[in-house]
């Protein structure tokens, strides 16, 4: 096994091994305690400058809460969770770590320093409102990290929340090791997986936020540093169940990691929406794009409307999607592409934004998801500057009236996907309801039925198929084929309709 990547592959190594290998690689480089050593890089001093009040800033408000930090090092963030926060335990296993936490930051009476092994730490139940670690979990065996996230779970009060940033795939800082590397350098999905999965009784945790850490993005062009943010919630509301089974339909049934890739196959490289970089030129071109102004793409998907406004416009993009698989795949593939890109897993009805901080609200096909449209455009008008522009395009359905009622087929579609369709005047008309002005719904259904046929043609192409058939089963095409003649068919009944949407915030 690699000791630099062990994305999703079976610890084979004793939980022991581990331990006793992460002592001694800390004990190598925790020997002049200096924010250096903590980061490994010799460009720490500039990162944690800036680092420090961004990871500070996605943390839930922690006045007068009590948090447990682990992993705390020689105390970079003991010091400013102490300011604000009732008590701070911070928690590290070396020694010498301990000591430079205490010598810098013991005048803090709200701060406790303990010298403890994580793995061993015992806490009581409901104990904190805040957990807290950044990079930790790099260091800890796969059952290690099962183990604390069903602990950490019990040690959070109700409603409470964990944080944690990581490095996925390769290392980052730049310092030699010598005596070799023996971290776990993860994907963000197996993450996702482990504390996705953990549970105590009818609590879980609710992924609120994951994204790349900007500083390092923009400092060394590293898009591997991965933080989250996880709140402990009953399974029970009927808001948590909503949410929770929105992504679960996304991740294990429309947009399994299988069902990406067939679709990109068909869609075209980085697509996953109608018609791929055939209507994405003609839709990003009418909206003016200068270089600098920050775009964000609800729904971004795998990154390719976003990755390439970036590359051709020179703007700034965040993309936004539900579905963890999606997310992976666009965060795998931004590692090396030398854009303004990020991408964060986030629930866009909850995450938050100041107001006015984009110039453009960018949404492919993925409204359709929500049943509540009205309330999100309505943060879409915040979030934007005056003078800001909308476009979306989304699933639209046909009138259901006595001139034309939509079929039964249609319906059970509808359903079976959790899909909540408008017509185009009802669409346009939330729109316009959330304050924007000069909007136009207009309907391109011809186009979208222009794009079926294309990628009807494109599946039946002998080169095409026989390269798809290299990757995927004869069963996969077929179900494309069915599932893009079905589209056809209730098109051609009325019942399915293909809105584009543009506003302007005045």
């Amino acid at each position: 096994m690699s000791n630099n990547n062990v994305a999703d592959q079976t610890i084979t190594t004793s939980n022991e091994e581990v331990r006793d290998a992460m002592r001694k690689y800390w004990e190598q480089h925790s020997v002049k305690n200096t924010v250096e050593e903590m980061m490994l890089d010799d460009s720490a001093e500039i990162i944690d400058r800036l680092e420090r009040p961004e990871i500070l800033a996605l943390l839930p408000d922690y006045t007068d809460k009590s948090v447990l930090e682990l992993g705390a090092g020689i105390g970079r963030f003991s010091s400013p969770l102490a300011e604000k926060a009732a008590s701070v335990l911070a928690v590290d296993f070396m020694q010498s770590n301990v000591d430079t936490n205490i010598r810098q930051n013991g005048h803090n009476k709200s701060l406790k320093v303990i010298c403890e092994d994580v793995t061993k730490l015992s806490c009581a139940d409901e104990e904190f409102d805040l957990v807290f670690s950044n990079w930790l979990l790099m260091y800890l065996a796969d059952e290690e990290v099962v183990s604390l996230a069903a602990r950490t779970l019990r040690w959070l009060k109700p409603e409470g929340y964990l944080f944690f940033r990581e490095s996925c795939f390769h290392q980052s800082g730049n310092m030699k090791r010598p005596g070799g590397n023996p971290s776990m350098y993860r994907s963000p999905q197996h993450y996702q997986r482990i504390f996705g999965r953990a549970a105590d009784g009818p609590y879980r945790y609710r992924m609120i936020l994951a994204k790349t850490v900007d500083t390092y993005a923009q400092i060394k062009g590293n898009r591997n540093q991965i933080c989250w943010l996880w709140q402990k919630v009953r399974v029970d509301s009927a808001e948590e169940s909503a949410s929770s089974a929105t992504q679960e339909f996304l991740d294990k049934q429309q947009y399994d990691v299988n069902g990406i890739l067939r679709y990109e196959k068909i869609f075209g490289s980085g697509f996953v929406s109608t018609g791929g970089l055939d209507t994405t030129e003609p839709f990003v071109a009418s909206l003016n794009l200068q270089p600098g102004e920050h775009v964000i793409d609800v729904g971004s998907g795998i990154g390719g409307g976003a990755f390439y406004m970036a590359e051709k416009y020179k703007v700034r993009v965040l993309g936004l999607d539900l579905s963890t698989n999606m997310v992976g795949i666009a965060l795998d593939r931004s590692i090396n592409a030398k854009l303004d890109v990020t991408f964060e897993i986030a629930d866009a009805t909850q995450v938050l934004f100041p107001d006015g901080v984009f110039d453009v609200v960018y949404s492919r096909d993925t409204i359709l998801h929500i049943e509540d449209k009205g309330a999100l455009f309505k943060r879409f008008f915040r979030w934007l500057r005056p003078g800001g522009r909308l476009l979306i395009s989304d699933y639209c359905r046909g009138e259901d009236s006595e001139q034309h009622r939509l079929s039964e087929e249609f319906k059970a579609y509808v359903a079976q996907r959790n899909y909540h369709l408008l017509t185009i005047p009802e669409y346009a008309q939330l729109i316009e309801e959330a304050g924007f002005a000069n909007v136009v719904g207009a309907d391109k259904t011809d186009l979208f039925l222009e794009c079926l046929h294309k990628e009807l043609t494109r599946m039946a192409d002998p080169v095409l198929r026989e390269d798809f058939l290299g990757q995927f089963t004869a069963e996969d095409l077929q179900y494309l084929e069915d599932g893009w003649k079905a589209k056809v068919r209730r098109v051609h009944d009325g019942d399915q309709k293909w809105g584009l949407f543009t506003a302007v915030k005045q």
